[in-house]
């Protein structure tokens, strides 16, 4: 058969079928797997809802519905990027309960989802500081008559954000506690700044969590603490079991048999292994691997309370995450050791997972499909899609096709990125053309760009730009050494990784070196901005909610679970306090000479507008074009469907405007000196 091939065009200036609107109507994830009874439940993002996050449920004969209507939104705040925000049950009478945090007030509240009433709080409203806050709960319907919700209490002590305090609490679910503070029983004793949610052993007799402090991160060192659990319901004997300031144990989970499995980078490598408590040889409870050294990861960092990269089966099988760079799912006997991958198109499994008799529930998206809920039944081995099923809303003949690329950087180091290049079945590029190029970098910086369909990315590649996602040095998905090559080198290795792969790109050909951009958000909007007060490589950049002030963000201008972080990522601020003011974004405008976009929710308290505010303040009068787009109603991360049109079509025009390309397709980006 004959085929014509696609007629050329500049770069950038390809006409595409998907839009801003499509883009944000795909924005986010399934997250937040558990079961309840014989169901599926998971929350899910709307964004066209104002961005609430509903909480959904399959039920046994395969339909879906929300478990909450409008406006409910399952989402808990704390250490800002919450965690599990909801636990079910059916009880003996067959009824089922839902315990969910409520974003809004941030109170827990109880719902029988099959019944005619509403929802019911379970805990008061806090006047103090950033409220009364919950996360990771675990019904207890033994506990009393009605029974109790085990959770994580982040309660506010003064006006600060690092005035803060977290305990294990139980909250009894007759609502006794929705006035009264003092029906609140606190498990634990407050020894540890940060805890995860109590697991407890099959038989009721213990419970373990893990916990760390200031100035570690949990990717830094934590520690498992391991409680008796009395007549009572109190916590008795509590001690700490596994873990150190030089070990991150990121997940614990008890097996039937009474040990616990856990993973702990140790050895380098985040990696599965199991402590049986009650065996002590000479004063120390041994532990032992599940699988020989592999070089892959077995789990990640812990920033939401409650990740799940692995889970038990009750036939004594493992369900694990793992991989190096991408993720994928296996099925564990920690008998023989064998592991056995599901194969699939997934390269990517988030950090939830939730088992059912011989079924395991993931959510996994590949290079040609969105994140989906994936069901897999051990016992055929068999996989299908249960929920939130990708359906291609243009021809995917316009998805960009990745490529996973190895880069050299500085002193030989390799750089892990993903490519993708300028796609489209409706044109190609002219002959000799060189195509623009913008540099991801992620946030974290403790985190990972996935090798994932993005409408975001296919926004930009589809139009003829293309996109390289920088999993620079600090980046996690490759062992502990990758991920500590930032530790007092953030703003340098990261900035140097992501200039190495645009280097490399012009090198070999695939870029034009004169329309190179670089953006990123958090973590990457530092390094987008660094870079472009660093370097003259970028043409231009977008820079989304920033940090942009060390100095600021070391003292108190940011909330409390990442307070200390600096001081790995930097150094001590009393040590090295003209290394936070020379790296610093905002002390270096005067090395500033490409166009930006600054994009900021006004209600972001991790990387607050008051840092973009001082930085426009410091680049007035310079001659330097820019745009300031800050928006009502948006914290850290954009939610609501109109935000991520604005900003996605603003930063396209930036583009545009900066490499010469018309595009009369989105509104014009007013850009000020």
């Amino acid at each position: 058969m004959n085929t014509v091939p696609a007629p050329a065009a500049p770069y950038g200036t390809w006409p595409s079928p998907i839009d801003a609107a499509l883009a944000a109507s795909h924005d986010g994830r399934p997250d937040h797997l558990g079961t309840v009874g014989d169901e599926v439940w998971w929350t899910e993002p709307r964004p066209a809802e104002g961005g609430r996050r509903a909480l959904m449920r399959r039920r046994a004969d395969g339909s879906t519905a929300p478990v909450l209507p409008v406006p409910w939104n399952a989402r808990s705040r704390v250490i800002e990027y919450g965690g599990q925000p909801w636990a079910g049950a059916v009880r003996e009478d067959g009824e089922l309960v839902v315990v969910f945090v409520h974003f809004t007030d941030q109170r827990l509240y109880a719902y029988a989802p099959d019944g005619t009433g509403e929802p019911w709080p379970l805990t008061p409203v806090s006047e103090l500081g950033g409220g009364r806050r919950w996360v990771d709960p675990q019904l207890r319907l033994e506990q009393g008559a009605e029974g109790e919700v085990w959770c994580v209490l982040e309660e506010f002590t003064g006006p600060a954000p690092t005035d803060v305090r977290r305990v294990l609490a139980a909250v009894p679910l007759d609502g006794s506690a929705a006035d009264d503070r003092s029906a609140i029983r606190e498990l634990s004793d407050g020894r540890h700044r940060f805890v995860t949610g109590p697991r407890i052993s099959h038989d009721g007799r213990r419970a373990a969590w893990i916990a760390w402090d200031h100035p570690r991160m949990p990717w830094d060192g934590t520690v498992v603490m391991l409680a008796e659990i009395t007549e009572a319901g109190e916590l008795g004997g509590v001690r700490p079991l596994v873990g150190d300031v030089q070990e991150s144990v990121c997940q614990i989970e008890w097996d039937r048999d009474g040990s616990l499995l856990f993973v702990s980078d140790l050895a380098g490598w985040w990696e599965l292994q199991r402590i049986r408590p009650d065996a002590v040889a000479g004063g120390v409870v041994p532990s032992s691997r599940l699988l020989p050294p592999r070089g892959e990861e077995f789990g990640g960092p812990l920033w939401k309370i409650g990740l799940r990269w692995f889970h038990p089966l009750d036939n004594g099988l493992i369900a694990v995450l793992h991989g190096k760079g991408t993720t994928r799912l296996g099925i564990l006997d920690p008998e023989t050791g064998e592991l056995a991958d599901v194969p699939g198109p997934w390269t990517a499994w988030a950090d939830t997972l939730t088992v059912h008799g011989s079924l395991v529930v993931g959510v996994a998206a590949g290079p040609r499909t969105g994140y989906e809920v994936i069901e897999l039944d051990t016992a055929t081995g068999h996989t299908r899609t249960i929920g939130a099923p990708h359906r291609d809303p243009v021809d995917p003949a316009y998805y960009p096709v990745p490529e996973n690329r190895t880069f050299t950087g500085p002193d030989g180091r390799e750089i892990h990125a993903h490519l993708y290049p300028p796609h489209s079945p409706d044109r190609t590029g002219p002959e000799g053309g060189k195509p623009p190029y913008v540099m991801w970098a992620h946030g974290g910086p403790t985190g990972h760009a996935p090798l994932v369909l993005d409408l975001e990315i296919a926004y930009f590649t589809s139009r003829g730009i293309g996109v390289a996602e920088v999993n620079y040095g600090g980046s996690t998905g490759y062992g502990r050494r990758y991920r500590e090559r930032l530790r007092g080198e953030w703003g340098v290795v990261d900035v140097a990784d992501c200039a190495a792969v645009a280097s490399a790109l012009v090198e070999e050909g695939t870029a034009d070196p004169d329309r190179l951009a670089i953006r990123g958000g958090s973590a990457g909007g530092w390094t987008a901005a660094a870079s472009l007060t660093g370097t003259d490589l970028y043409a231009c950049g977008t820079i989304i909610y920033p940090i942009l002030d060390l100095e600021g963000w070391a003292t108190d201008e940011t909330h409390d679970f990442e307070s200390r972080y600096l001081e790995s990522l930097v150094g001590p601020y009393a040590e090295v306090p003209e290394r936070y003011r020379e790296r610093s974004p905002i002390n270096r405008t005067d090395r500033l000479t490409s166009p930006f976009l600054l994009l900021q929710g006004l209600d972001d308290v991790i990387c607050p507008p008051a840092q973009c505010e001082r930085f426009l303040a410091a680049v007035a009068g310079r001659g330097i074009a820019h745009a300031y787009l800050a928006f009502e109603g948006e914290s850290h991360g954009f939610r609501r469907a109109e935000t991520l049109i604005r900003a996605l079509e603003a930063e396209l025009s930036l583009y545009a405007q900066t490499f010469g390309i018309e595009h009369p397709d989105v509104p014009r980006l007013e850009l000020t000196t």
